[in-house]
């Protein structure tokens, strides 16, 4: 018998992390000390190396790459009064950040020989100030990271480093995401917004066989949105990415007790935005009507990328509804409904997309025109599927791997390729003359420090090159039946893997055509 059998049981672990840089040391003796050190245990019976920080003091330290959890702090000799604060980028760690979400700023006692830890955020750098009158003796200071321990069974390599890393960073960034829950951003907000979901649900499942966090913020959505309601009590278009989730889910695990479990709030759905196609074909989804930020000001721009929106759900919605064996022509009929419906012309990226990527209409003149401008970190993923291979790796280059130049381990909540212009790293101290990218950009509910820079639903690369590039492509749940058709672009090779119930279908491709493939035997290649 378990001590606990009746509580509730956290899947996550936690992980201690040594002090990579000391960036900034003020009023403290031996701050290097506390680089690489790895003890994690008060020790009382000798004293070794301190850091000792004077009051008034102050360190700036620097654990390596973003983290969910907080610190521990070990503290001999006598007790004594810090300030925490922690910080995505440097320049949080050392000013005055949103509190909204996760604290960033704490006041804190710490205990006469003894450790404190404090913490629930993401973050990669933290300054601790003595704000007593007395000298701090501390042992150490680690990261204590709040994380799941999951086997990375997706993998992608090609012959370009560049995208290497940033694969590797989009699956980091999504990790980060998955606590209780799958989260927008573990900094903030750290809600399940369904919006933000597919896309992040996408980069699990390039990356990960345990996809159990996928079902249950799935499932959290369905016990909070009554049937008829928006998603978030917010927003129907969040209903539509419900769909669409609920469908490539399945594709992907063929999980269908799951859909069984809850056919009739599904079937209701589908059926209900099934009557918010009007009778020319237009969509009609109600308020609040909400595609992504960036478009929120431009109707136009919002009711054609809604458009496709609706149509690409509808779309899912009858495959379900076939899985589930419920025969309703009215779904096919608004879909062929919205099929002659003739969209206004827009400049914006994301509803180009959309109406690319359902076959509705093909704005690739859209996307093409000043390819690496009106690209967001949401949609960036959408955008990726409608482009072409070579102009697409080189979006992903320039627009994902400029963030990696400033500095990120994890990909943002919002990035704009103009930033770039004079900027700072946000892993240094703010240099003069520099822009300070943090404190000084971003819009809507995401300006200056609030920004979250370890956003899921930036994760889109990974997705996009594991599909794509390795080229395999589910055409049963499960993927019992599938194909592989490498498209290399500009790459001199790639190999990778994606994981599916009964292992990894794993891919070997190079410029000359050559093509290896293994795959578990209850799945079938189709040639």
């Amino acid at each position: 018998m378990r001590l606990h059998s009746e509580d509730i049981r956290d899947e996550r672990t936690r992980f201690y992390v040594p002090v990579k840089r000391v960036l900034r040391s003020e009023l403290a003796e031996n701050p290097l000390q506390l680089i690489g050190n790895r003890e994690y245990q008060t020790v009382i019976h000798y004293l070794p190396v301190m850091t000792v920080l004077q009051p008034g003091g102050s360190l700036l330290l620097d654990f390596g790459r973003a983290l969910h959890g907080g610190v521990r702090v070990n503290n001999v000799v006598t007790p004594g009064k810090i300030r925490l604060k922690f910080g995505e980028s440097v320049s949080e760690a050392i000013n005055e950040s949103n509190q909204d979400s996760s604290r960033k700023t704490a006041e804190l006692e710490l205990p006469f020989c003894g450790m404190l830890e404090y913490g629930n955020t993401v973050f990669r750098f933290v300054e601790i100030t003595n704000t007593g009158e007395i000298a701090l003796n501390i042992q150490n200071v680690m990261a204590v990271a709040l994380e799941l321990d999951l086997e990375l069974v997706g993998s992608f390599e090609s012959s370009d480093e560049r995208l290497n890393n940033i694969w590797k960073t989009a699956v980091r960034t999504v990790h980060l995401c998955m606590q209780d829950y799958l989260y927008d951003g573990a900094k903030r907000d750290r809600i399940v917004w369904m919006g933000d979901l597919h896309p992040e649900m996408k980069g699990v499942l390039c990356a990960f066989s345990n996809t159990d966090i996928i079902r249950r913020s799935l499932e959290f959505l369905i016990r909070q949105t009554p049937s008829g309601s928006p998603m978030n009590g917010k927003f129907y278009s969040y209903n539509c990415w419900f769909i669409i989730s609920l469908w490539e889910y399945y594709l992907a695990t063929g999980n269908r007790d799951f859909l069984k479990q809850h056919a009739d709030y599904i079937v209701s759905m589908v059926r209900l935005f099934s009557t918010f196609v009007a009778a020319d074909g237009c969509e009609k989804l109600p308020k609040r009507r909400f595609l992504d930020w960036p478009n929120e000001d431009d109707p136009v721009a919002k009711h054609v990328g809604l458009q496709a929106l609706l149509y690409w759900m509808l779309d899912c919605g009858a495959k379900l509804l076939e899985e589930l064996e419920v025969d309703d022509r009215s779904v096919l009929q608004a879909m062929q409904l919205m099929q002659t419906y003739q969209v206004p012309d827009t400049l914006r990226k994301a509803p180009a997309a959309l109406q690319t990527l359902t076959g509705l209409k093909d704005c690739s003149n859209v996307l093409e025109k000043d390819p690496y401008n009106d690209v967001s970190t949401f949609y960036g993923y959408y955008v990726l599927q409608a482009k072409s291979t070579i102009p697409a790796l080189e979006l992903i280059r320039k627009y994902w791997g400029g963030m990696l130049d400033l500095g990120a381990t994890s990909f943002w909540e919002d990035f704009d390729i103009t930033w770039l212009k004079n900027a700072g790293r946000i892993d240094e101290l703010p240099v003069p003359g520099k822009v300070d990218v943090h404190q000084s950009y971003g819009n809507y509910c995401y300006k200056g420090l609030r920004h979250s820079l370890s956003h899921g639903w930036s994760c889109g690369p990974a997705p996009f090159l594991s599909e794509r590039i390795l080229g395999i492509k589910f055409l049963a749940p499960g993927g019992k039946r599938f194909t592989v058709k490498p498209d290399l672009g500009d790459l001199g090779y790639v190999k990778g893997s994606l994981p599916v119930p009964y292992g990894v279908i794993a891919v070997e491709a190079d410029k000359s055509g050559k093509i290896k493939i293994d795959h578990p035997a209850e799945c079938c290649l189709v040639r």
